[in-house]
């Protein structure tokens, strides 16, 4: 009988349709994986960020006590962090040295040097940086946050103030533009929180809690029960 010359030196090498389409789904799939990580890496970039600049604030604090017992208004010129923008959001470091404009008027002369580039960690305007401002403060540009919103952390006088102030124990003050020098603006009774907004929809908002007197910073984990 005569013998097939068929034999597995002999098999096909190219894909089938059917082993083609199942290539595809699988490179869909692992792209369609690949886009939440880079956001999941955008937010945890972010929240370090925004982190690091609330502990540097409160190591300035620490390290400048602004005590004047003679002065009224002494815990205007506290270390602070604030947030400027609506839609365009960057942040100051800084001490109100002169007390100008309350609390929050912090001139770029009195704002903290960036540790890891030697420029001011300043912005008044967030859609004009200016070329000696570090580019760590501005937080649209960096990571498409657009929005942060304050809970817990506005003094009485001041609805409208998006800052965090430090004392020299490191405790937490909230509205210092209205401060004196009875301590009014301490928190103490409920964290402050503060919530970060993205452009990209999909990214969960970034909250950061500060531990009513302590001050102690961290990011919240929203998947903890």
């Amino acid at each position: 009988m005569r013998q097939s010359n068929y034999n597995s030196n002999n098999m096909r090498t190219a894909f089938t349709m059917i082993e083609l389409l199942f290539v595809i789904i699988v490179i869909g799939i692992l792209a369609s994986l690949a886009v939440p990580n880079n956001d999941r890496e955008l937010r945890q970039e972010a929240g370090d960020n925004i982190l690091s600049a609330i502990r540097y604030t409160q190591s300035l604090a620490l390290t400048d006590d602004k005590t004047n017992p003679f002065g009224g208004n002494w815990q205007r010129a506290l270390w602070q962090i604030r947030f400027t923008g609506t839609s365009v959001i960057s942040y100051t470091i800084g001490s109100n040295l002169d007390y100008a404009g309350g609390g929050t008027n912090i001139n770029k002369n009195e704002s903290a040097i960036d540790p890891a580039n030697g420029k001011y960690m300043y912005n008044n305007v967030p859609t004009s940086p200016q070329p000696d401002e570090s580019p760590n403060v501005f937080l649209t540009e960096k990571y498409g946050i657009n929005s942060v919103s304050f809970n817990n952390c506005k003094g009485k006088q001041n609805t409208t103030a998006k800052h965090i102030a430090f004392d020299q124990l490191g405790r937490p003050h909230r509205g210092i533009s209205a401060a004196t020098n009875n301590y009014s603006t301490y928190i103490y009774t409920r964290d402050c929180r503060i919530t970060f907004g993205f452009i990209t929809p999909g990214i969960p908002d970034l909250i950061i809690n500060i531990a009513r007197e302590t001050g102690y910073a961290h990011i919240v984990d929203q998947n903890a029960s």
